[in-house]
């Protein structure tokens, strides 16, 4: 899959669980990490992690998995690396705090729905 679909999927992944403020970033232009930022919030720790577990779930369907997941247990802020597409999974307090909007704002932001 291209960094695109996986995008597609793991939006469509975090909309089915009523993901607050979802957001894609296309840092292609920007860094070499990757392609997209995903960035969504949960309102509380047990929506955050069915938003990771839908996400994974979702992609895995597609054979496609993380090299990475971290901060799954707390559930403050869950990364997930897909190689070119970066998810990021926040309580909505933390992502007040790293407001990531912010600091990759050089990124171009992606409309949603992505067609």
């Amino acid at each position: 899959m291209t960094s695109l679909e996986i995008t597609k999927k793991a939006v469509a992944a975090l909309e089915d669980k009523k993901a607050i403020n979802v957001k894609v970033i296309d840092i292609s232009q920007v860094s070499v990490i990757a392609d997209y930022f995903i960035i969504a919030s949960g309102s509380n720790i047990n929506q955050v992690q069915a938003l990771s577990d839908n996400v994974l779930d979702e992609l895995a369907k597609n054979d496609v998995h993380p090299n990475q997941t971290e901060g799954y247990n707390t559930a403050n802020w869950i990364l997930m690396d897909y190689n070119d597409v970066i998810i990021h999974i926040f309580n909505q307090e933390d992502r007040l705090f790293y407001d990531l909007e912010r600091i990759w704002r050089d990124g171009k932001a992606v409309e949603l729905p992505i067609e």
